[in-house]
């Protein structure tokens, strides 16, 4: 069976002719590129702590506003001591993840050199990529998040956006975070002077607050989502986590909510 979509629907060419296929060549017409992602994910919230970085992303990818794929990993570990979030359209998070970063660490591997990318030079070239892709009108329509340790070993963090703006804090979030969860960040990390007065366990409970709230209030969220802890021992993420007390659980017991039948 010929699965080729030019052909769908019409007579067999072995049998009426072969079909004039000239219309599918690029015709010298205007060069068009995405203005409208249709898959999209929302928010990444991530706080940086006495000795490391949280953050953490939901596992939902929306299709508009249908809920349509749910188990969306927008966490990626990038060699043993960064991680990238990102927000935004999936397809072009897959081509950054997937392509990119894979290529970029393949060929340091072959180096094989003992140096080991570290998270500056990860943002540093994410934030190029996003900046080319900008100049040329052919945006990434994403925005990212990069955490983990610099050359002295100290909690990195920094943010870089579709047009390839950059910049860093104690406390960032994309999507409708930065409305929502930053506020709640800088309650407890209102400066980078504050991070040494931040444990690892505060630092999670912000981040799990922040995941919980949004939830609540933003209508491309879920109640499932990646954490991501960066310590000296190296990254931990996890996927899948449940939120906590979710207390959504009561239209469980309405009449006439979801399957039930009034």
């Amino acid at each position: 069976m010929n699965h080729t979509p030019e052909n769908w629907g019409r007579p067999r060419d072995d049998i009426y002719g072969f079909y004039d296929k000239s219309f599918l060549q690029n015709t010298g017409g205007a060069q068009q590129h995405t203005t409208r992602p249709v898959v999209t994910g929302t928010s990444v919230v991530a706080l940086k702590y006495n000795g490391g970085v949280v953050m953490a992303a939901d596992n939902l990818a929306s299709y508009g506003s249908l809920a349509r794929f749910t188990d969306i990993k927008r966490i990626k570990q990038v060699g043993d001591h960064t991680i990238v979030g990102a927000g935004g359209d999936i397809s072009d998070m897959q081509y950054l993840f997937d392509k990119l970063l894979e290529s970029v660490l393949i060929k340091e591997e072959y180096q094989n050199d003992g140096h080991a990318l570290r998270a500056p030079h990860i943002y540093s070239y994410l934030a190029r990529v996003l900046y080319n892709r900008r100049c040329k009108f052919n945006f990434l329509w994403n925005s990212i998040l990069v955490a983990g340790y610099d050359d002295e070993k100290k909690p990195f963090l920094a943010s870089a956006d579709l047009l390839g703006t950059r910049f860093s804090s104690p406390a960032l979030a994309s999507g409708y975070g930065a409305q929502l969860a930053i506020p709640i960040l800088r309650k407890i990390a209102p400066d980078e002077a504050s991070v040494t007065k931040i444990t690892k366990e505060q630092a999670i409970e912000a981040i799990k607050l922040c995941m919980k709230v949004l939830f609540y209030r933003d209508a491309r969220s879920m109640n499932k989502y990646s954490l991501a802890v960066i310590s000296e021992e190296g990254v931990d993420l996890t996927h899948g986590v449940a939120l906590e007390n979710e207390s959504w659980k009561f239209a469980e017991t309405v009449r006439g909510y979801g399957a039930q039948t009034v």
